[in-house]
């Protein structure tokens, strides 16, 4: 792990986005609730939270970061046709959250795959990317149009 003991904890946020396709058909089932595991967005957007405070446990160099706030957020497109998943973390650390937010959309996405696929196993899941972070040594990140 890299030394961060001689940071200062500052204000740490992350903000992480993906999506998953899949068929019109399967959208539609997840909308109506028709799936045989039960409501995808919800599960995922707890799933999503779980993943961002055991990140440390599954990337191996990662720091353990106090995490003050993680949301989870899983909205239809049904211009995709799929799911859209975003994460936003906030933590008061020496290192940044980008990890956890992306984290958190990762685990989101894979449990909407594992839940739906039942209806569509030829889902992509796709475009996981860091949007924004703010703080420490290397200040703002927000992406512009890539």
């Amino acid at each position: 792990m890299v030394d961060v003991s001689g940071k200062e904890p500052t204000r740490r946020t992350a903000r992480a986005t993906g999506a998953i396709r899949m068929s019109a058909e399967a959208l539609a089932a997840v909308l109506d609730g028709r799936l045989p595991k039960g409501d995808a967005p919800a599960v995922a957007r707890v799933a999503g939270i779980l993943a961002a405070k055991r990140t440390p446990e599954i990337l191996p160099l990662c720091h353990p970061l106090p995490l003050e706030h993680v949301a989870v957020d899983v909205v239809p497109d049904t211009a995709l046709p799929g799911l859209r998943v975003e994460a936003s973390v906030v933590a008061i650390a020496r290192t940044g959250a980008e990890m956890e937010a992306l984290s958190a959309v990762s685990v989101a996405l894979l449990t909407l795959y594992d839940m739906v696929k039942s209806v569509d196993r030829g889902m992509v899941i796709e475009a996981i990317r860091l949007e924004s972070k703010t703080g420490g040594a290397g200040g703002t990140f927000t992406r512009e149009g890539r």
